[in-house]
């Protein structure tokens, strides 16, 4: 069961903070770790066999996904030789605004993803609420061409969780505490592939 954050109300700040942090902290320890290592060799067979990771998110999760390409094209790659290539479904404003200007907004992802996809490449979807349609859209799109999803939500997971290849779920109400949880995660990600392709 997901639980709310916080459960009532605080006015100290500095127990706010260590109660938030407490939290975040808890749920980063409980994930299954046997899933994050199933999303790390999806990860290094996409980067093996030369394909691409693509990312995608709303509203905060929307800069996630700006920031998850971000460092995994120039930290993951930096003094290393993996040649990692990674895409944010996001990042391209006046093709967004097309897509739901003239088809539908639910369609800003998969469109992208019908066009650009291919078999073999990697998916990655944040979302707390695991309720988007455009997020949703997206998966169904590639699942049609072969490509792997990935999604790490909060909440109950939502039917994201359930569609997905793969899903981190963080259990808490809190949009703040899911999103750092996802972040975290996403830089652990980065790092920990980096850490063991550098150059010697």
């Amino acid at each position: 069961m997901y639980k709310k954050f916080p459960q009532k109300k605080i006015l100290n700040s500095k127990q706010f903070y260590f109660e938030y942090i407490l939290k975040k902290n808890n749920l980063l320890e409980k994930i299954d770790f046997r899933e994050l290592d199933k999303i790390i060799k999806a990860i290094k067979s996409c980067i093996k066999n030369k394909n691409t990771i693509y990312s995608c998110g709303n509203g905060g999760s929307s800069s996630l996904a700006d920031h998850f390409a971000c460092d995994f094209i120039k930290q993951t790659n930096y003094k290393t030789n993996l040649k990692l290539k990674a895409v944010s479904l996001t990042s391209n404003f006046s093709l967004i605004s097309a897509v739901a200007n003239d088809m539908s907004y639910n369609k800003i992802f998969s469109f992208q993803i019908e066009k650009l996809g291919k078999k073999n490449d990697l998916l990655f979807l944040f979302s707390v609420s695991g309720k988007s349609q455009n997020l949703i859209d997206a998966v169904k799109t590639a699942k049609k061409l072969g490509i792997k999803t990935v999604s790490f939500t909060g909440f109950n997971g939502g039917k994201l969780s359930k569609m997905t290849n793969l899903n981190i779920n963080f259990p808490v109400t809190n949009y703040g505490i899911a999103e750092d949880c996802h972040l975290s995660l996403m830089h652990y990600l980065s790092q920990y592939l980096r850490e063991n392709s550098l150059k010697k």
